[in-house]
């Protein structure tokens, strides 16, 4: 029977298994008081007791912070903001339309949601970590004289658009913090679990997956987003790649300079890249809600694949696993887990951005 989990309630589960584990019960330990020098700031991920970590793709660097955040909102409230790219540029004295989000990331000790946000365009782009609170209010959070800690990644890809990939997602799972991005290895996709507190080994496992729409074994894409699943009782991730195969892979073959096959388990669609991607359970299935930016909210049933044989060969453009499209949702283009039964998203409306929760469909 397979292990379900919401990205929440993962974080949850994890916290109370591991109790006995340094890394689990003790999350803030091997943080120093410093600084944080973010040249960009891309993807978000949270430890269960309110330790951020920040993915910096122009550094090549996973940053984590303590942020103090680890009190639950008084009352129970949903995150709901219009307008919310306004918002932000009014807090950093620009315009709506020099706000770029990056990432979303909701503080399970808290429910509240964190944003990576680049004020600007381009490279001269600053880099800014805000905080929503449950009630709304919209703050920088402190990255000066906190407790700190980085992780600097190996062999990065270098130059060009390979840059902007070398962390395109993260997440913690079990004392390690996982990582998705490009290299400039042979197989430069790569996954990496890095131990933390972060005292070992950045270097990462090499992946490829058989890309049916492609009709080939691909090893240079990289994972665009992922979550975590357990199958069995074992670990795996379940990866979303461009156009758009998902894959499991597992979590105990990550090891530093393998090279990992992941099977391919279902096509979803071309022309067509995920966004933002969680597991979560409904009636008693288990289900992936990911967004994309052509074909909208998807809502994709896992039962079966545990004995998925994996796709081989050339399909035309779709195949695997089934997938249904949300009514009413388009433009979704981030979104976390918000509890058992709600996710918080980001959705594009005309020209302004939202932030709304949702029943998880």
């Amino acid at each position: 029977m397979l292990q379900r989990w919401s990205a929440l309630a993962a974080l949850a589960v994890l916290a109370v298994a591991f109790a006995q584990s340094p890394a689990a019960d003790e999350p803030a330990g091997g943080l120093k008081k410093g600084s944080v020098e973010l040249k960009t700031a891309g993807p978000l991920a949270f430890v269960p007791k309110g330790i951020l970590f920040i993915g910096d793709p122009a550094t090549a660097t996973i940053f984590a912070i303590d942020t103090g955040d680890t009190s639950p909102a008084e009352a129970k409230t949903s995150p709901k903001v219009e307008g919310l790219d306004a918002k932000v540029a009014s807090l950093l004295g620009t315009e709506p339309g020099s706000v770029q989000i990056k990432d979303l990331a909701v503080n399970p000790a808290s429910g509240n949601v964190y944003l990576s946000v680049a004020r600007g365009r381009g490279p001269s782009a600053t880099p800014v970590i805000l905080r929503l609170a449950t009630n709304g209010k919209l703050s920088e959070v402190a990255l000066k004289d906190v407790p700190t800690a980085k992780a600097t990644l190996p062999n990065p890809a270098t130059g060009g658009k390979g840059r902007q990939d070398v962390i395109t997602h993260l997440a913690y799972v079990k004392g390690r913090v996982l990582v998705a991005g490009l290299s400039n290895e042979e197989w430069a996709s790569q996954l990496r679990a890095i131990p933390y507190p972060f005292t070992g080994d950045a270097k990462g496992a090499s992946v490829g997956i058989f890309h049916g729409a492609h009709g080939r074994f691909e090893t240079a894409s990289p994972v665009r987003v992922f979550a975590p699943y357990t199958i069995k009782g074992e670990d795996h991730l379940l990866a979303a790649y461009t156009c758009t195969p998902l894959v499991k892979f597992p979590v105990a073959d990550l090891k530093p300079g393998t090279k990992v096959k992941g099977t391919t388990v279902a096509e979803l669609g071309n022309r067509n890249r995920p966004l933002s991607m969680i597991v979560y359970q409904k009636g008693g299935k288990d289900y992936v809600l990911m967004a994309n930016n052509i074909r909208g909210l998807m809502k994709i049933g896992l039962e079966g694949i545990e004995s998925a044989a994996g796709i081989v060969s050339r399909v035309s453009d779709k195949a695997g696993l089934k997938y249904s499209t949300i009514p009413g949702m388009s433009g979704v283009q981030k979104l976390d887990a918000f509890g058992r039964e709600q996710a918080v998203v980001l959705v594009r409306d005309g020209s302004r951005l939202d932030l709304k929760t949702i029943d998880l469909p």
